[in-house]
């Protein structure tokens, strides 16, 4: 079945923002709750859309803590955030080779474009579809019809690349085909779980994939 098009999610998938992401936590929960947090209590707040799991903190200061998040996150996007390995040549080139290609994120769209633009990805991604676009967030299907619908494509020649398990059901959900990243930072073994059609090791492994090298 041929894949013309490619939908990805962005943090832990194209760019690393693990440390971003576990400093913004860590700054946020201490601020509001005065304790301080494990990387291993943070983990599982990595995926799901930020205020649910701010909102499992403490649902009284879940919106508070957003305004924290956000503001820090912001501030140290250019501490921490750098592509991962073999990310920006192979997306150049599925863009050269007139891939369908977008961002499908829990991030809202404004910051997610911002991280787009630090790794030097945004020219190639025309669709970027955030939080703040749609009602329900991955794992339901939404999200990744829309970017389908953006993109004028079909879920039958898709595939849904991310790190973690709500990318992989988003695109089961929405009848397209997924992969699965070696390195998410809840582990290969986690996704696999998932039955993902692929899993890659690096991104340029899409290549082969797609039969393009």
């Amino acid at each position: 079945m041929m894949i013309n098009t490619l939908l990805f999610d962005l943090d832990g998938t194209l760019i690393d923002t693990n440390e971003l992401i576990i400093a913004s936590f860590t700054h946020t929960l201490k601020k509001h709750t005065g304790r301080d947090y494990s990387k291993e209590e943070i983990l599982p707040f990595i995926g799901p859309p930020l205020i649910d799991s701010l909102t499992s903190v403490d649902p009284s200061q879940a919106e508070a803590m957003m305004e924290t998040y956000r503001s820090h996150n912001i501030s140290a996007h250019g501490t921490y955030v750098k592509a991962y390995p073999t990310v920006v040549e192979t997306i150049k080139k599925l863009h050269e080779l007139n891939f369908n290609l977008a961002i499908v994120t829990t991030k809202m769209t404004d910051t997610a474009k911002l991280g787009l633009e630090m790794t030097g990805l945004a020219p190639y991604f025309d669709v970027v579809i955030g939080l703040n676009e749609v009602e329900h967030a991955k794992p339901h299907p939404e999200p990744v019809l829309k970017a389908l619908d953006a993109l004028g494509q079909t879920p039958m020649h898709a595939l849904m690349i991310g790190d973690n398990s709500h990318d992989i059901e988003a695109g089961q959900n929405a009848g397209t085909k997924t992969a699965g990243v070696g390195w998410a930072i809840k582990g290969r073994d986690f996704l696999a779980d998932f039955k993902p059609d692929y899993m890659l090791e690096e991104l340029k492994d899409l290549l082969t994939i797609l039969e393009v090298e």
